[in-house]
């Protein structure tokens, strides 16, 4: 698009750095830093993952394939003047030691946090068994095996670079859904039995779950609600309004998939991620005007953007970043 905002200067990237690195950071241009300035510190914008080859020009100053991007990309990603936080997405479907974490923290700078997903087996209520019918998660909503597998060796390992440990439950099944207050009810123990001091965040995908009984139940247990961005999940500002009364304290935000979308479909119009496709005006204004309030307060919030949202996540967060700025001086004035 020929108004879209640029992330890389119109010239050659700078090679400066060695040649001898796999892939360096794509030089951004000088609209993108004066932006980043104009945001607050306690503002942690990210993405999903980040080895994406199709950002080359965008996050990357050369073309490389996903394998080394996974591999050597992070430190690359994270000196892009946008992108201070990023999404663990690969905990989800299996822990890591402390020394994993620990990796990952030393690619990136002191400024950076990381939103880290709990393993699937703490958050999904059923798994397949091996002749694919479903069974009961033993493990579901167990705080013994989610703080030996997931919080304790994160903390350990990433240890001031832990920004949210987020909890995102995929759909829970008839079956639970058939008792939502009893879920409500195991899910404020759950967190409860957590230690102290974390940012936890819960993240749903039911949005008969989302009433004011869970959301009291979050908030007393000392987490906090997730916005996400999901078919699945009411509109931005409805999920807000339901919220409503927890103050404004730390909040992360996930803007994961187009609303109108299935996943599959997404990935393959949006692939290989390089452009806004499907720009959603309504969704970035609401994320703005949602976000305003607790940076105003001086709490911390976590944007995550995924691909398959708009199209290229980094340029989604670098339309979203002129929103909330613009959104923030707006209300300077008031």
């Amino acid at each position: 698009m020929a108004d879209q905002l640029s992330l890389f200067s119109p010239d050659e990237p700078d090679r400066a750095a060695s040649d001898a690195l796999p892939v360096g950071p794509a030089t951004v241009a000088s609209e993108v830093l004066e932006l980043a300035m104009q945001l607050p510190h306690h503002l942690y914008m990210g993405t999903s993952s980040w080895f994406f080859p199709g950002w080359h020009g965008l996050v990357w100053d050369r073309v490389a394939d996903e394998a080394t991007l996974a591999r050597t990309g992070l430190d690359a990603y994270a000196q892009h003047p946008l992108l201070n936080t990023v999404c663990m997405d690969r905990t989800f479907y299996a822990p890591l030691d402390v020394s994993q974490y620990r990796a990952y923290a030393d690619q990136v700078p002191d400024r950076f946090r990381f939103v880290v997903k709990a393993p699937g087996a703490v958050t999904q209520s059923w798994l397949r068994g091996g002749d694919g019918t479903p069974k009961g998660n033993p493990t579901f909503l167990d705080p013994v095996h989610a703080l030996e597998h997931f919080v304790e060796p994160c903390l350990r390992g990433l240890g001031p670079k832990a920004g949210a440990l987020l909890f995102q439950f995929p759909p829970l099944g008839r079956a639970q859904l058939r008792e939502r207050s009893r879920f409500i009810g195991r899910l404020h123990e759950f967190l409860a039995a957590l230690p102290e001091g974390p940012l936890y965040a819960v993240e749903m995908r039911d949005a008969a779950v989302l009433s004011r009984p869970f959301f009291a139940a979050v908030r007393e247990a000392g987490a906090h609600y997730t916005v996400a961005v999901h078919p699945r999940l009411p509109a931005v500002a409805v999920q807000a309004a339901a919220m409503a009364g927890s103050g404004p304290g730390p909040l992360v935000v996930r803007w994961n998939l187009n609303p109108r979308e299935e996943y599959a479909a997404a990935k393959a119009r949006y692939s290989p991620f390089d452009r806004l496709v499907d720009e959603d005006v309504s969704t970035r204004e609401s994320i703005a005007r949602l976000v305003a309030p607790p940076l105003a307060a001086h709490q911390p919030v976590f944007i995550i953007a995924n691909n398959k949202a708009e199209g290229s996540a980094p340029l989604t967060l670098a339309r979203l970043a002129g929103a909330i700025a613009a959104t923030l001086r707006a209300a300077r004035t008031l």
